[in-house]
């Protein structure tokens, strides 16, 4: 076992985790609920098995494609999101009917 890629391996998926949608319906749904237990390990099975297929389609991937390529995807990947919210933030935000000021009544 190599204990140093765990280590970063654990680090990485726990850090890009907090905060995000996942965690946030599991707030939701332990605020909501009386079983936390039942919302522990749902939660944690379906991030092991988002972990799962994340690693096969590396592994898979890796094998017909050169790595180099494949972080590049990746890049490219995360650089396209990134910009997707960034030119999505610079747009005005609709309001909904009712707060439409030139709406009839």
């Amino acid at each position: 076992m190599d204990w140093h890629l765990l280590g970063i391996s654990f680090v990485m998926v726990f850090v890009s985790e907090l905060g995000d949608k996942s965690q946030l319906a599991a707030i939701a749904l332990s605020g909501s609920s009386k079983s936390l237990k039942a919302v522990f390990l749902g939660s944690s099975a379906a991030l092991l098995l988002a972990s799962l297929l994340g690693v096969l389609l590396g592994e898979g991937v890796s094998q017909l494609l050169p790595m180099a390529w494949v972080k590049g995807i990746a890049a490219t990947g995360f650089a396209g999101m990134g910009l997707k919210l960034l030119l999505s933030s610079a747009e005005p935000a609709e309001l909904p009917e009712i707060c439409d000021p030139q709406a009839e009544a």
